[in-house]
């Protein structure tokens, strides 16, 4: 795993979000994402949990997940996976194939632009976000985080 990886996973309670940070460094396959996030969070079942990760001031992640509904994920840069396992695993969740051949230039969004959009950030803002020049996925993250009302414990973790 990158020396500088963020990971923690949210669970929406009825009291509101409660926050745990993920160890990823064993992840091999995708399903072993959704493995940590169940194991960190404790989760039952149905609850829905989010995954956020970041990588340096590269990349960041999210993935949801609920019961038994199949995993969503939005990755803020496809150009920035290739060098790096745990991006090359969160672009296959993604169902981006990393193009080596590639400039690198430009920010390249990937994956489910709508997964949050039922919890008040549209995929747009999400896009926007992800794209705006100068915005480093710490920053991102936050903002997503306050729009979502678990920003206090994303910074408790952090």
């Amino acid at each position: 795993m990158a020396a500088n990886t963020f990971s923690a996973a949210f669970v929406r309670t009825s009291d509101g979000w409660s926050g745990a940070e993920v160890d990823l460094g064993d992840a091999e396959i995708v399903d072993d994402l959704g493995d940590a996030v169940m194991e960190s969070l404790g989760l039952t079942g149905d609850e829905l949990a989010l995954l956020c990760v970041e990588v340096e001031d590269e990349w960041f992640a999210i993935a949801r997940y609920r019961g038994e509904d199949e995993p969503r994920v939005f990755l803020s840069d496809a150009h920035a996976i290739v060098a790096n396992g745990l991006g090359e695993l969160f672009a296959e969740f993604a169902g981006v194939a990393p193009d080596k051949e590639s400039n690198g230039l430009g920010v390249r969004p990937a994956g489910d632009f709508e997964l949050l959009s039922d919890l008040g950030l549209s995929s747009e803002e999400l896009i926007e976000l992800s794209m705006e020049e100068g915005n480093l996925p710490a920053d991102v993250l936050s903002v997503i985080a306050e729009r979502l009302s678990f920003a206090d414990e994303l910074d408790r973790l952090r």
